[in-house]
């Protein structure tokens, strides 16, 4: 500003055909006063303008900028992230992670970002995986200390049927999660997978990564070993190749989308929801999985289609009060984002998930090996399952699965049938 104050007054100046002198003289009281002016405004200018550079900073990497300057868009991420495990872990520390060269980049492809915003060429609902997300090595790890052994741990699942009772099915489950750290423990269990020992790659035919027709192991002596789906006869570019991480599994760590059936499972061992009132279970699933035009819409949906099923009972409201919490926490007809569109990548009940490859259709090429899902025993043991007493029966050496209701077929996969809603 002073800079160009100055050009316009020797323009005015020359214009006027007077001379245009810069002088300062530091012995008149006037110039003497200018410069204190100045200087003190200068001062003052940095000041602030430090201060102002600082907190914008912040704010721009708070989760209050990240989750609502763009307002419908984020919804969906924004109320998912608070109701996650790492609810208390801001947003850039997993999108960015420290230092200036991911900021910069992060900063630089906002850029579009507020164009589509700006203009509504933003898709609904928002894709994923995000393609030039940074490495797991960068950011998770800097809390999920990998040389740490992790070992076993075990896992209560607590279901209903959809039955007219409602009647409970749990499982108790020790998951083999083991550690990645041979100074530790023994490299096994589902953490093997990111073992320095050895490297996992696999090709991917799909944007949301449910297609894996090709991995490729390699150990630490150099030893390589490719599995490849017998369909899949393409020629693999590497550039599509990626090197497994901690994502490829735990793909939705902070944005996890309830699968209905799980969240009334939830709601009915919580008692939000009386699993006394006859086929509730079913029922609410049904009516949280309508096609709402607006969240609004849903609200009166649920409310009405509840007091329809069991009109006069008293245990209704609050159920009706649960159903209506998980539809806003879970469903954003404005961003069409249900569970839907976002798959799991951990477990294989109600996705694909470690069935993406460990599906015994990926022979090795001399035909020794296969990547196989049979034996369930590799990743978990069924402690206990069923209800009540049966739960307490505890098998340190594993039980069978023993599907509720009726048997089931051994060829088929869980994700089969199972859909995570009605």
């Amino acid at each position: 500003m002073v800079v160009v104050g100055m050009w316009l007054h020797r323009k005015d100046m020359r214009l006027a055909g007077k001379p245009v002198p810069l002088v300062i003289d530091l012995s008149r009281a006037q110039d003497r006063r200018i410069l204190g002016y100045f200087t003190g405004g200068s001062v003052l200018f940095l000041m602030v303008t430090a201060i102002g550079s600082y907190y914008s900073y912040q704010f721009t990497e708070s989760v209050e900028f990240c989750g609502k300057a763009c307002h419908i868009v984020m919804e969906p991420e924004q109320v998912t992230y608070q109701h996650s495990p790492h609810a208390r872990v801001s947003c850039v520390e997993c999108h960015i992670g420290p230092g200036a060269e991911w900021f910069v980049k992060a900063k630089l492809s906002g850029l579009y970002q507020v164009y589509a915003y700006a203009f509504d060429k933003f898709p609904r609902p928002v894709p994923t995986p995000i393609k030039n997300l940074r490495p797991a090595q960068d950011t998770c790890e800097h809390c999920h200390w990998p040389e740490k052994f992790s070992g076993d741990i075990v896992r209560s699942y607590t279901h209903f049927l959809s039955d007219a009772t409602n009647t409970e099915y749990s499982l108790r489950v020790m998951l083999k999660v083991g550690g990645a750290n041979p100074r530790r423990g023994p490299v096994a269990g589902i953490h093997w997978h990111v073992s320095k020992d050895h490297k996992v790659e696999y090709l991917a035919t799909d944007e949301k990564r449910l297609q894996i027709p090709w991995v490729r192991l390699t150990t630490k002596d150099g030893q390589v070993t490719e599995f490849r789906s017998p369909s899949f006869t393409n020629a693999v570019n590497p550039a599509d190749v990626r090197v497994m991480d901690c994502i490829d599994c735990h793909n939705r760590p902070a944005h996890i989308y309830k699968k209905p059936n799980d969240a009334v499972d939830l709601a009915l061992a919580l008692g939000t929801i009386d699993r006394g009132l006859l086929s509730v279970r079913s029922n609410a699933t049904y009516l949280l999985t309508q096609p709402y035009a607006s969240v609004a819409e849903a609200m009166t949906a649920i409310a009405s289609g509840m007091e329809e099923r069991y009109p006069g009972d008293d245990r209704v409201k609050p159920a009706v009060a649960a159903l209506q919490q998980i539809y806003r926490e879970n469903f954003f007809p404005a961003m069409r984002a249900t569970w839907r569109e976002y798959p799991e990548h951990i477990g294989h009940k109600d996705w694909p998930g470690c069935v993406r490859c460990h599906d015994d259709n990926h022979p090795s090429a001399d035909g020794q090996k296969n990547i196989g899902f049979k034996d369930c025993h590799t990743c978990h043991e069924i402690l206990s399952q069923g209800a009540g007493p049966d739960l307490m029966n505890l098998t340190p050496g594993g039980q069978e699965f023993n599907h509720p209701l009726e048997p089931y077929d051994p060829e088929f996969k869980c994700h089969d049938c199972h859909t995570g809603g009605p």
